[in-house]
């Protein structure tokens, strides 16, 4: 295995007084696809954000590297915001998130990114802009960035969202590739039935772990149901200010 596995702790975090996360605890395996699924506002994106060092928290999240220390961290996010008048290429994207050299210098040509734009289905699109790409090229850009250099852990927060079919298809091919590479993918998902193809392990969030363990297992109708219509418990600062 190349990745890390990863622990979470009692990983607790409040923004004011709204609890977002109520000591949560899991392990995600070394190599494998592990999903969070859950309601909106059950806290995956922040346990996420948690683990890249973007929100506050309490208790330990801890990544355990095989070998001789820290690898490449890929991180693909449900959509960028940006403005799109700007006369940025494909390449230029690329170029601005990949690489060390300035990107107003050009693209470094040893970083490949006609590999990684092959690899999602836009070959023959590094010099188009970057605005005028449909939600769904833009999405495969945002995947081929997170394979420029091939990561060892890669962070999906609801990946598949703004896919066509044959995006669907080349996201699959990837997480395939991935895994056989022995990548960790950490994969936060709505569509319950690629979960249940693709995933290695599931854990369902809102708020805090109701289920973890094998998607075939976890997915059963009843704990779907009661993961989505749980409501957490609130807090006592919560129920004061309300």
């Amino acid at each position: 295995m190349t990745g890390p596995a990863i622990l979470f702790d009692a990983v607790d975090l409040t923004l004011g007084r709204t609890v977002i996360l109520d000591g949560v605890s899991l392990r995600v395996a070394a190599g494998t696809v592990h999903a969070l699924v859950g309601p909106n506002g059950g806290g995956k994106s922040s346990l996420i954000r948690a683990l890249l060092g973007q929100a506050p928290h309490r208790g330990t999240i801890r990544l355990d590297w095989p070998g001789d220390g820290p690898g490449t961290i890929a991180y693909v996010p449900q959509s960028v915001e940006f403005d799109r008048g700007l006369p940025l290429t494909v390449e230029d994207f690329l170029a601005v998130l990949c690489q060390r050299r300035p990107a107003f210098l050009g693209p470094d040509r040893r970083m490949n990114y006609g590999a990684a734009l092959d690899r999602v289905g836009m070959a023959g699109k590094a010099r188009r802009r970057f605005g005028a790409l449909s939600g769904g090229e833009r999405q495969r850009v945002l995947l081929a960035q997170a394979l420029i250099p091939a990561p060892d852990l890669i962070v999906l927060d609801e990946p598949m969202t703004a896919l066509d079919e044959a995006g669907i298809a080349i996201f699959e091919t990837l997480l395939a590739e991935l895994s056989a590479a022995g990548t960790t993918v950490l994969w936060v998902e709505h569509d319950l039935a690629q979960v249940r193809r693709l995933a290695t392990r599931v854990t369902g969030l809102n708020r805090r772990v109701l289920f973890d363990g094998a998607p075939l297992e976890m997915l059963s109708p009843e704990r779907v149901f009661d993961l989505f219509s749980a409501v957490p418990r609130r807090t006592g600062a919560e129920r004061i200010a309300s």
